[in-house]
């Protein structure tokens, strides 16, 4: 029969090496997961349909945690308080496990010198048995203790990655839906016979018919909507700033940015409306950095 290869110190360093980039990859689609969907959730989108590149998750906690120096800042402070309650949490388990067994064991130990205690021998018989039983002799149980090391650190930073991420995502969308927005502006130039919503070019004063269309659900919506779909004619001054969300799967999805008054009400979300790509060469869509600047 053959020996069993020992295994070398470099092929430990390398195991250990891998299973350090492999939870580090789990961190980091973890924390680029919440963060979109919390940030997709703030406008009402589910993430789960936008069919979006998993590669892409990794790079997203990038703006997580280095977005800027504030985001820097609460990134060291959420890793020192981490250390800090995982520390606090182990030697919590560790005085229980040796604090419980102590005092159950004084506790059977006072039991069977009473005098009592020929009665119930049996009992006692038990009692002193497993007041000898040494569980540290099996490795099932040095298992399940490391087990629960285990847990307890992974959850710890777990519920700190959530946190991180599910805060940020709100904060970046809710500046992404208002004037700061780090969005691209958007024109969508379409046929009159492609498109329910808009004004005409040639007269802003004038929005297309929505003749030949059919609503289900809160037709409300769109009539709301579609009295201030182009700009403000009332205000020229403070046009209506239309923002590109995303732009995945042959769907193009737009939103009205907020307003200043509208920004001072943490319920506010703008509505999202989805339009489907043209085939066949008849819509145009133009992406800005800056809006256009209104005429005098």
């Amino acid at each position: 029969m053959l020996p069993t290869p020992e295994s070398t110190p470099e092929s430990n360093i390398l195991g250990n090496l891998a299973s350090v980039f492999g939870l580090l990859g789990a961190a980091l689609f973890f924390t680029g997961w919440i963060y979109r969907w919390s940030y997709f959730s703030f406008f009402q989108l589910e993430i789960t349909t936008l069919d979006l590149p998993v590669e892409s998750f990794f790079m997203v906690p990038l703006q997580v945690f280095f977005a800027g120096g504030k985001s820097i800042f609460k990134s060291a402070i959420a890793f020192l308080l981490t250390a800090l309650a995982i520390y606090l949490s182990l030697w919590l388990v560790n005085s229980i496990n040796k604090t419980v067994p102590a005092k159950i064991n004084g506790i059977i130990t006072g039991s069977l010198s009473y005098p009592y205690g020929r009665r119930f021998k049996w009992i006692y018989r038990i009692l002193k048995s497993w007041q000898q039983f040494n569980v540290n002799r099996y490795n099932s149980i040095k298992l399940l203790r490391s087990l629960v090391d285990e847990i307890i650190i992974v959850g710890w930073v777990l519920l700190v990655l959530f946190w991180s991420a599910y805060h940020q995502g709100i904060a970046d969308a809710r500046r992404d839906a208002g004037e700061n927005s780090s969005l691209p502006a958007v024109a969508l130039i379409a046929k009159q016979d492609n498109i329910s919503l808009g004004r005409k070019l040639d007269d802003p004063t004038l929005r297309l018919d929505p003749k030949g269309f059919k609503a289900i659900g809160d037709a409300g919506l769109f009539a709301d909507l579609s009295k201030r779909d182009y700009t403000d004619i009332n205000n020229p001054k403070e046009p209506r700033v239309w923002r590109l969300l995303l732009e995945r799967g042959n769907w193009i999805y737009l939103f009205p940015a907020l307003t200043k008054e509208q920004q001072k009400d943490p319920k506010a979300r703008p509505p999202v409306i989805a339009i489907q790509q043209s085939q066949s060469g008849d819509q145009l869509l133009i992406i800005s950095p800056q809006p256009s600047q209104p005429s005098k």
